[in-house]
Parts: structure tokens; sequence; C-alpha cells
């Protein structure tokens, strides 16, 4: 006799319970066999899939790399999924094998499966496979049960049959791979490889395909980051199942059971963050955005941003954009040196914040005064002390190089001889070019563009800055920039900078510019500034296939002592260019018509610039009353030894006709319409000659006569 806590009072009712559920198996099989619950599919209404579909917002580079992923709004990361394109085939094979070896041929339940899952629980006690099809889970996953029962099991099947007959394969197949729970917030094999092996499910061991097949059965307790030790344990067991079915080798699944599950959780990829937040601001209903960053790149000048920024010191932020001549496409954006710094204000995107220029506009400057035949790169102008007004430039070093060639004066970044031009030329004519070819100057309050500036006295950002120096290469054609992909901008159009032989002086001269410490030469056309009290330093370059901007300093405007743009700037810019991988490529040819000659074989007005004020004193000089011959002091040979003296000739310029000619204070005549008169000299020795006009006014020279 047995009492009630006898085994045999307890094993028997638990035989009963497997019998009763392998019998509700069989009887669900006979059922769908004969199409009995073809009734019951139409009463459950359509397929909840809008939800299904949802998933976290990603942005790729123009290469579909992730650059970053938005969690959902629940917190959840599901990152949508192809089989074809993003996944493994190894991990494919093993997941089929593993959980549904005839997923292309059933009609979304599998009856072998089902039977095979009931028998081993009859002969073996405990579930050693599930009967459940991909399909079947998928629809338990649109679906979520609440507990564990045969109507549950029962609606899950009738939700594949819906299913099968709505998606084909393909679809059904990517809509697991992107809802499968593994553990916490992560949804789909995209989420569990990017944040337990830091990678794609596009290239996975056997090892990692194995786990991954693993974790979706019981995720929770399989989580890599609290029960490493569980997952292994799972993930064995897949190995050795896809032996035994001999989907794999002995010794290969031996290998892979030998690598160790480690306890982690990776961060999700966050690449190019500002671009990353601006994209999303702009495509708030989009789940996929496409940016024409290269990640490559992104993450070579990412590191390289962090990295100068952290030794030129911890106040120090460093902004970076690259962008593609021929298209105007931005390849690389780093708005500052370390997104999630606070003290940096990290989240400032800096190449969008306006700060002083310092002498980076000067080419434009140049470029308009060779536009306009004022100079050419070989002519001459003065480096000296001057003063327009209340306003005296003055050099970096507070020198001035006397007169130098206008090709050295830009290469040395000479204050004084671009302000000259920019008083030629116009600073609102300067302000009006840069904003036509899509740069905004931005001045302060009430304030017309001035001479000033011209050494920065202005506001900029680096995006402008560098779009506007990109039409340099394109010979003064400026391509808009863009960052995303297929947006309402897409269709842009070409804006004027410069003309095409100005645009390739410009280029030609910087090209020249002495480079950093240890640089090559003659690689990169590039122009350094920095503002005024050492709050920002610049550089900006270019070749023939790629303009690059840089920019450093704090985020809060404050002063660093010593930052300028040649020492703290351009040597990022020059290892920016370095970190693309290629040589830099040559710049434009000269175009036609482009006058390519020394100083002396100039024309005379292009040999030596003259400013505006010299122009004055020299038109006001010939305005004046002067007489242009004889000159003052000169002897004139009139062959008084010969007894007989030659007639004087002499020629005035300027004045108000009519004019009276007096020779040692005694009128003589008039000056006639040409301005010119002979004279009679009254004997050898010296004589006064004198010129009055209309208004009174005279000219006096002494000559001697002989």
């Amino acid at each position: 006799m047995t009492t009630p806590d006898t085994p045999a009072t307890i094993v028997q009712p638990r035989r009963w319970r497997r019998v009763k559920l392998a019998a509700a198996m069989m009887a669900v099989v006979a059922l769908v066999a004969s199409g009995a619950v073809t009734g019951w599919i139409v009463s459950l209404g359509p397929l909840p899939l809008a939800k299904a579909h949802e998933v976290s917002t990603t942005v790729l580079d123009r290469n579909g790399k992730l650059l970053r992923a938005f969690a959902m709004a629940d917190g959840r990361w599901r990152l949508p999924v192809d089989a074809t394109t993003d996944v493994d085939p190894g991990y494919l094979n093993l997941l089929l094998g593993y959980e549904d070896q005839r997923f292309y041929s059933h009609a979304g339940i599998d009856p072998l499966a089902l039977g095979r899952a009931a028998r081993q629980l009859l002969t073996r006690g405990h579930i050693v496979s599930g009967g459940s099809t991909i399909t079947m889970q998928l629809a338990r996953l649109i679906e979520p049960r609440q507990r564990r029962s045969i109507y549950a099991k029962l609606r899950q099947m009738v939700r594949a049959l819906q299913l099968e007959r709505e998606l084909t394969k393909g679809e059904i197949l990517n809509l697991y791979l992107t809802l499968a729970p593994f553990g916490g917030n992560l949804e789909g094999i995209r989420a569990a490889s990017l944040a337990y092996f830091g990678k794609e499910p596009k290239r996975l061991s056997l090892a990692q395909s194995a786990l991954l097949v693993a974790l979706p059965q019981s995720p929770e307790r399989r989580r890599l980051d609290r029960h490493p030790a569980a997952a292994r344990a799972a993930r064995d067991r897949v190995l050795m199942r896809m032996v035994e079915d001999s989907r794999i080798g002995a010794e290969d699944a031996r290998r892979a059971m030998a690598v160790p599950v480690l306890r982690t959780r990776r961060p999700f990829p966050m690449l190019a963050p500002h671009s990353a937040d601006q994209a999303l601001a702009t495509n708030k209903d989009s789940n996929l955005i496409r940016l024409t960053l290269e990640s490559g790149l992104q993450r070579q000048l990412e590191t390289l941003a962090r990295d100068r920024a952290a030794a030129l010191g911890p106040d120090i932020s460093v902004g970076i954009i690259a962008v593609d001549n021929a298209t105007g496409d931005v390849v690389a954006h780093v708005g500052s040196a370390d997104y999630f710094n606070e003290r940096l204000a990290g989240q400032v995107d800096m190449t969008r914040a306006v700060r002083s220029p310092g002498s980076t506009l000067k080419p434009f400057i140049y470029g308009l005064a060779f536009e306009d035949g004022l100079v050419h790169p070989d002519s001459l102008i003065d480096d000296r002390p001057v003063r327009f007004g209340s306003y005296a430039p003055e050099n970096f070093d507070m020198t001035f190089q006397g007169t130098v060639p206008v090709r050295r004066a830009l290469q040395l970044s000479l204050n004084v001889p671009a302000i000259e031009l920019l008083d030629r030329i116009g600073a609102s004519r300067l302000s009006s070019r840069l904003k036509q070819a899509g740069a905004s100057l931005v001045l302060p309050k009430d304030e017309a563009p001035g001479l000033a500036m011209g050494l920065g006295g202005v506001g900029v950002t680096l995006h402008d800055l560098v779009q506007a120096y990109s039409g340099i290469p394109r010979l003064g054609i400026v391509m808009p920039l863009r960052e995303i992909e297929h947006d309402d901008s897409s269709v842009r159009s070409p804006l004027r900078l410069l003309d095409a032989v100005a645009a390739w002086q410009v280029g030609n001269v910087l090209l020249g510019t002495p480079p950093p410490e240890n640089a090559v030469r003659n690689r990169i056309a590039f122009k350094t500034g920095t503002s005024y009290g050492y709050r920002d330093a610049w550089s900006v370059g270019f070749d023939g296939r790629m303009t690059i901007g840089v920019w450093v300093g704090r985020p809060d405007g404050a002063p660093v002592p010593g930052l300028i743009g040649r020492v703290a700037a351009a040597p990022i810019l020059f290892d920016a260019f370095a970190r693309t991988g290629r040589l830099p490529a040559p710049l434009p040819k000269a175009p036609r018509g482009t006058l390519i000659a020394a100083n002396a074989k100039l024309p005379l007005p292009l040999q030596r610039f003259r400013s505006a004020g010299e122009l004055i004193r020299i038109a006001n000089r010939e305005r004046r009353l002067h007489i242009q011959f004889p000159l003052n002091g000169s002897r004139i040979d009139a062959g008084a030894g010969q007894g007989t003296l030659s007639p004087l000739p002499v020629k005035v310029a300027g004045g108000s006709l009519p004019m009276t000619m007096l020779v040692n204070g005694k009128a003589v005549g008039a000056i006639d319409g040409r301005r010119q008169r002979m004279i009679d000299p009254p004997g050898p020795g010296f004589v006064r000659l004198t010129v009055m006009d209309a208004a009174g006014t005279t000219d006096t020279v002494t000559v001697r006569i002989q």
C-alpha cells in the first residue's frame, strides 16, 4: 500500500499529463492535415504586422555600413536585417538545421516535426526538440502568449498559416531575424551580434553562430552579460546536435566548443554622432537614413581629433570636415573631439559654430583681385606701414617685408597687402561673393562689411568655409555640401565663386605655401588662420580630389595663449590627408587664356600694384599744373658756344587753359592747346621759367642754358 507521498502517486499523474500532451499534439496534426481550421483562421482577423515592422532608426554610410543606431521609444534595440545580405550563411545553416529543417517546404506547420517532438516526449520523458517552425516562432513573437497552453499553441499554428499566406519565405525569415529575443533589450540577430561580438553578423565564427542560435530559446537565462556559463552550455548542445545531423564536422565542433564565452555587452556603434543627430532631426519619419560619409575615414578622423585635442590640452576641442570636390558630398564630419565630454560641450557641433576665421578669407580677396586684373601672382606689392583712417593693420610678427611678389604675400599671409587689395575690390563685394557661393559671413549687429573682415573681423562656420574652399579646385564653381543622400536638397545647383583663371591662380599660389614641419611641399594647397586673441586656429586645404577643413579651439571661445593655426591646425590637416589612404591628387591644369609670365614680362600695369591712396596721389599730381619739361635744375645745351641759341621747348601738364608763359618774370605769350610752347632763351646762364593757368596757379622751374 502506498501513501500519498510515495513516488508512485507522483509519477503516475506526470505520465498521464505527458500522454495527454502527446495525444493533443497528434490530434493537432490530424486536424491540420484535414484542413478543419479554415473557419478559425478567418475568425482571428488580420495579422498585426504593422507593429512587428517597427525597428530602430539606423544611420548608414554611403556604402551601407552602420554609423549609428537609435534605440526604439521603449528602449529596445531592434535593427532591420536582410538574411541574403546581412547574415552569415553558416549561421543560417545552423539556425534552420536546429530549428526548422523543412522551412522552405512546409506551409507554416511541420507535421513531421510535431510528430517527432511528441514521440521524444513520450519516450524520453522530457522535451528534446520543439515542434515549432520558424514561422510559428515568428507568430509567437508577433503575438506574445501569456502562458503555455494547447489553445496558445493552436492560435500560434493558425497565425503561422496566415503568415505563410501573406509573406514570402524570405520575408518571414527576415522578420524572425529582426524580432528574435537575445536577452535584455536586444532583439534580432544584428542587435545581438553588435552587442555581444562588436560586429555585424555578416561574418560569424562557428562558435558565434551556434551561440546566437541557442540564445533565443531562453534569452534571459542565457544572457551573455549575466549567465555566460548557461549560454556556453546551450551553445555546445547546438553544436553536438549539428554534428549528429551531419551539418558540421566533429573536429570543427570541438574547436568551437573550446572557445570561451565571456560575460560581455559592447556599446553599439556611434560614428559621426553629430551628423546622425542632424539627420534624425531632418528625417523624423524614416527608419533608415543613408549619409554620404565614409565610415572608414570617419573613424580615422574621429581618432585623430580625439588624440590631437588631448595633446593640446583638456579644454581644447577639434572640428574636421572632409569633402569630395567633384560632388560636394561630405565624406567625414567630426563635430567635436569627444561627443560625451561635457567639459568640451562635446554634443555641440563646432563645424557649424560661428567663429572668427582669422586669415582664412585672404585667398578669396586675392582671387577677386586676380579676377579684376588688379594684380597677377607675380606682380609686386608693398608690405609697409599704412593707415586707413584709424585702422592700421600690422603683420602677425609685427614686422614688414617691404616689396614682395603677390604670390609670396599670400603664402606668408601678410596682412597689409591683403587689406590693400580688399580696399581696392571692396569689403561688400567680398561679402556678397562669398554669400553667393553659399558661405554666410556674420557681422556684429548693425555693422557693415569693412576692411577688418579680411583679418578675421567677421564670423563664419567651418562648414561654410570648407564649402567655399572646395570651389577653388573646381576652378571657381562651388557645389553645395550635402550629408544626407536622396533628401529634398539632392538636386543642387552649382554656385559661382571666382572665374576659372582666378581660381586656378589662387590654388597654384596656395600649393606653394610652406608646409608644417616634416611635411612634404607642393602636395596640398592650404591656408591657415588665427583669430584675434588666440581663440581659434584654422587650416583649410585641398588637392584635386578632396577639401578638408580643421578648426581648433575652446568651445566656450576663451583665449588659448599660443594657439596658432600653423602650429595647432595645419599638422592635423596634413595628417587628415594622410589618413585618407590616398596620395594627393594633382590640381587641375591652367585654363585656356591664363597668363603665366615672370614679373618683367607682365604688362606694365600688372608689374606693380598701386594702392588706392597712391593712385589718388598720382591723379592729383597729374591734375595739378606742373611743368613737365624742362625739369627743374636741369642743364640745357642750346648751342651757346656757337653764338646762336636754339629755341627751348616747354611742355606743361595739368592746369586750366588759357595759360601764360613767363621767362624771368616777363610774359612771352600763351601756351597752346597742346600745352606746349617754344621760347627763345634770353642768353646763357640760369633762366627762370614760369607758367600761370586760368585759375592763377603757377609752376616754376630754373634751368641753366649753355
